[in-house]
């Protein structure tokens, strides 16, 4: 009885090992595994607060660009009107046809197509005349504008708030240009993180699964403790009652070899084999 309890504690001891080896090794796989997790959630929140500073910096030029684009359209709004004053004069002195700033732009038109492109020789006799012509346009119109010191004065007044105008402009176009560019880097870092994201819930799930088979292990492991355990009592039940048989057998053949040599002393029995055994199996003899 005694050696089948043994050899099933030192199974069930070697089953528990097992099962703590392999709970300790779920466990190792569970925390590293948390350990990547936890990091790609910080470089999660640390690309996020990447994407929303690129945020607030596009809106920042966002507000410039509208401001440039209000200061612009408040001194074009300002040159129009004076644009306005000026063809009424125009009209009421006779000073028709395009303005000496869209003669120029014309001429400058026709100068690069006749410097770029291949042309015929008669085309090209056509496009020269017309060039020329057009300068004597320029010149007869500013010749007629220099005669109008009121529309010279008010066409510099337009022009310095076209210039100006021109300036913000310039400035808005620059503005716009940081705002996409900062607003392109926070939609590609927006999607950066989400990608880093999916992989920590991914880790987690996998640090879940790994936390869940290292505990189911563990239960296992205390199972086979408590059956251990178990017979481990069982073991010391048996062991007292066998001590407990032993000695009850010792008193009774004790008491037996007493009587055996009482009988003996007296001459009611003879010894015998068997009645010389149990007064040595009691140590009956060497007592006396």
């Amino acid at each position: 009885m005694l050696k089948e309890l043994n050899e099933r504690k030192n199974e069930l001891k070697k089953l528990a090992e097992q099962y703590k080896e392999k709970r300790n090794e779920l466990n190792t796989q569970a925390s590293e595994l948390a350990s990547k997790r936890n990091e790609l959630n910080k470089k999660t929140k640390d690309l996020i607060n990447e994407a929303q500073e690129y945020k607030k910096l596009r809106d920042e030029n966002n507000k410039l660009v509208q401001e440039n684009k209000d200061k612009r359209d408040e001194l074009n709004s300002e040159a129009n009107k004076l644009y306005s004053k000026i063809e009424q004069i125009r009209s009421k002195n006779n000073i028709d046809g395009p303005s000496l700033k869209e003669i120029e732009k014309e001429i400058q038109r026709l100068e690069f197509t006749q410097q770029t492109e291949v042309l015929t020789p008669q085309k090209e006799k056509e496009l020269v005349n017309k060039i020329q012509d057009l300068k004597k346009q320029y010149e007869n119109k500013k010749q007629q504008l220099e005669n109008n010191t009121e529309i010279q004065k008010l066409s510099e007044e337009a022009q310095k708030y076209r210039d100006e105008a021109s300036q913000y402009h310039n400035a808005l176009a620059e503005y716009a240009q940081k705002a996409q560019e900062y607003h392109n880097k926070m939609v590609e870092t927006f999607k950066k993180a989400d990608q880093v994201r999916e992989e920590a819930d991914e880790t987690h799930k996998q640090f879940v699964e790994y936390q869940d088979a290292a505990d189911e292990q563990h239960k296992k492991f205390i199972a086979v403790q408590k059956d251990i355990r178990d017979i481990e009592k069982e073991i010391r039940n048996v062991k007292k009652s066998e001590t407990s048989s032993k000695k009850a057998e010792e008193e009774t053949t004790d008491r037996d070899a007493e009587t055996i040599f009482s009988q003996f002393k007296s001459g009611e029995k003879k010894l015998t084999t068997e009645t010389l055994l149990t007064l040595q199996k009691s140590g009956f003899m060497k007592n006396k």
